[in-house]
């Protein structure tokens, strides 16, 4: 915790911007799991701040693509939208930024990888979106988004991702006159750190599994499961 207090310039230089309120700074790096083994040292935790930054971060991408991409529908807009601010995304920017070392876990989170802590890092970057808009104002969170990201996003947009749910249900809808039913089959970990486990069913039969930290993210996962099989079966 005295290391973050003490390294707040170095966070302030990787992304340049100087906050006036540094425990804002500091909130958005405290995760739950540090804040649940040392609620006598710290104020709170970043799930508040993340929830905000999720919102603000929506608005701005939905912003730009409606100001950049004026002939595409509401449907494609909302896809391109949902790429750009899913989990994966966000642990792009974070990195790009390199905060990963200044994030306060406990010990059980520091030894976790693979989806969990992609969870943990994009809530991070979140956070700090959060953090930076309320020590400031939408227009220099803006600014700061752009300044950083603008490259990359124009990079994610000229290569989006496949929308599998749309293109498994077009399937369904061709081949069965119904569209696929998704089933959560078991969710894990606590409420701030969960996976769903998520199967795809087509006419009732089972077609493909997938796993995220969202069950819009685990039902893209089995929805791009069950394609994968379909073209390559």
């Amino acid at each position: 915790m005295e290391k973050l207090w003490e390294d707040t310039s170095g966070v302030e230089e990787k992304i340049k911007y100087t906050f006036k309120d540094k425990k804002l700074l500091v909130l958005a790096f405290i995760h739950r799991s540090f804040y649940n083994e040392n609620r006598e040292l710290v104020p709170g935790h970043n799930e508040r701040l993340e929830f905000l930054g999720d919102s603000v971060l929506g608005l701005m991408i939905s912003d730009y693509l409606y100001k950049h991409l004026p002939t595409e529908a509401e449907g494609e807009l909302s896809h391109l939208r949902a790429h750009l601010v899913e989990a994966t995304s966000c642990v792009r920017y974070l990195h790009k930024l390199d905060l990963e070392p200044f994030v306060l876990l406990g010990r059980g989170e520091q030894v976790n990888v693979g989806k969990g802590r992609e969870t943990i890092l994009a809530d991070l970057f979140e956070a700090l979106i959060g953090a930076i808009y309320l020590d400031s104002d939408l227009e220099t969170v803006t600014k700061f988004f752009w300044k950083h990201f603008e490259k990359d996003v124009k990079a994610m947009l000229k290569t989006p991702s496949r929308n599998w749910k749309a293109e498994l249900q077009d399937y369904s809808q061709r081949k069965f006159q119904r569209p696929p039913h998704y089933v959560v089959q078991k969710e894990e970990g606590p409420d701030h750190n969960k996976v769903f486990y998520v199967v795809a069913l087509l006419d009732g039969e089972e077609m493909g599994a997938g796993s995220g930290s969202t069950k819009k993210q685990a039902e893209q996962a089995a929805a791009e499961d069950a394609l994968r099989k379909m073209e390559h079966g």
